[in-house]
């Protein structure tokens, strides 16, 4: 016979070390069974574990009357048991058009940022939430669907960490992780507790929802112990995930190490580990950059794990705002509004064509070809013109208001600064881009596109090379 359920909580909390004694602790209750029952439970052990509870509602504006509701029922249900409580409203939709995300993202990027600035007006630093075993069984199934790897297969975990937008490390914590939902929802009736229930937790346009009442029956058909076997297959990866954790950190430090604005590999040094080994440790930059890999996806590692292997030049959107620039020596990760790795560009500098010219932490070549080399010479610091196009008369400046640019491909010019944003250059790197020039126009944004009157073509007589190499690493 299973312990009651406090009890198993407790034993949860001891055996991942999950509450420091005589704390404060934050808990997030939505209003829902599960929350519910997660702030009746720790209650029940506050004297024991030294805590102070405060509750935390966030009212997300999505639900009209029913959200209003809901944040009235916890308001009245933290004063019913003497819990303080802190209770809020924010607009998810003008954050999702804002941020240009899903909703559930949007939902759950404001909902975590809300819980650190609570958690640090009160002296906290952990919030416990109410994920229960059956939201891990949804997770795993989730993560596999969208193309997980490893770590995904684990679920969530009992502890990690959200790292706010003012970089704050929030400790999140799940000490429900091993009770079933209807478990929660005994544990509610039999305490007299009436919880709230959300009308959204049934539509079928969130994925959850849908694996929820749609994938996991059908899978109950071919494994009725479906749950059982996903929630063992969590158990051993994460066990595997532990063995590749303990050989990523004798790397840290070594072949990756911290920067003020993110993370930097050093390129050769990544470029001997086995695939595995590069695998893990991309994963391991990534969460310890967001806190959590819930919007990794294999895809992801992937794209990295290419963007690596070339030379130099690549750059890649990631998940919550990051970025990942590759360079010569070093490649960086970085938040999108990270301090640019070009060195600062002041004033106009001529090209010696053919040469070398030195620039402000910059070396670019010039020199004249027949033909243009075949596949794989596509670099992102070298472009391929037309020499008649382009004349010898150029120069090197940063950009200035007004410019326009044709981008390769297009028909008509456009604003530098709509290409600049287009192209997702991060803001703080625009003013430092480099802007190979002639007397008429932009022949090349350095690093990123040629103009298309320059390009080659099958009427080319003399093709102009150029090659920028950065002076400065990391």
């Amino acid at each position: 016979m299973r312990p009651p359920l406090p009890k198993r909580v407790l034993r949860s909390i001891e055996e991942h070390s999950l509450i420091d004694e005589a704390a404060t602790l934050l808990v997030g209750v939505s209003g829902g069974p599960d929350s519910v029952c997660l702030l009746h439970a720790l209650l029940q052990m506050k004297d024991r574990l030294g805590l102070k509870l405060h509750v935390a509602h966030l009212n997300h504006l999505l639900r009209g009357a029913e959200s209003d509701a809901d944040a009235e029922y916890v308001s009245q249900l933290a004063r019913h048991l003497g819990v303080a409580a802190t209770i809020e409203r924010r607009d998810i939709r003008a954050y999702r058009a804002e941020r240009r995300c899903s909703l559930e993202e949007a939902a759950r990027e404001v909902r975590y940022n809300f819980f650190a600035e609570v958690a640090q007006a009160i002296v906290a630093d952990t919030v416990a939430v109410g994920h229960n075993a059956d939201d891990q069984i949804e997770t795993i199934l989730m993560h596999l669907v969208r193309g997980s790897g490893l770590s995904g297969l684990r679920g969530m975990q009992p502890l990690t960490i959200w790292r706010s937008a003012s970089g704050f490390p929030l400790r999140v914590i799940r000490p429900l992780l091993e009770v079933g939902r209807e478990e929660t929802e005994s544990y509610c009736a039999a305490q007299g507790l009436a919880p709230r229930w959300d009308s959204s937790n049934r539509l079928p346009a969130y994925l959850r929802n849908r694996i929820r009442f749609e994938l996991i029956p059908l899978l109950q058909q071919y494994n009725p112990n479906i749950r059982a076997t996903l929630l063992r297959i969590a158990h051993a990866a994460s066990a595997e995930h532990d063995f590749w954790q303990t050989e990523v950190s004798q790397l840290w430090g070594n072949i990756v190490s911290e920067q003020p604005d993110g993370i930097a590999i050093d390129n050769k040094a990544f470029s001997t580990l086995p695939p595995a080994l590069k695998r893990h440790l991309l994963r391991s930059t990534l969460q310890h950059l967001l806190g959590d890999l819930d919007e990794v996806k294999s895809l992801h590692i992937e794209s990295l794990m290419k963007a690596l292997a070339k030379p130099a030049g690549k750059r890649l959107s990631l998940p919550r705002g990051l970025s990942f620039y590759g360079d010569y020596r070093y490649s960086v990760i970085t938040r999108e509004a990270a301090t640019c790795s070009f060195p600062v560009l002041s004033g106009e500098h001529r090209l010696n064509i053919p040469g070398e010219t030195t620039l402000p932490g910059w070396q670019v070549t010039a020199s004249f070809l027949e033909c243009r080399p075949g596949e794989g010479t596509e670099h992102d610091f070298r472009a391929y013109l037309d020499l008649d196009a382009t004349g010898r008369e150029l120069f090197v400046r940063g950009r200035r208001p007004g410019d326009r640019f044709q981008p390769l491909g297009l028909a008509e010019p456009k604003k530098l600064q709509d290409f600049m944003v287009d192209a997702k250059i991060p803001r703080s790197w625009r003013g430092r881009v480099p802007l190979v020039c002639s007397a008429q126009h932009i022949i090349w944004v350095v690093g990123w596109r040629i103009d298309h009157r320059a390009r080659v073509s099958p009427e080319t007589e003399c093709i102009l090379f150029l090659e920028f190499k950065k002076l400065d690493s990391i």
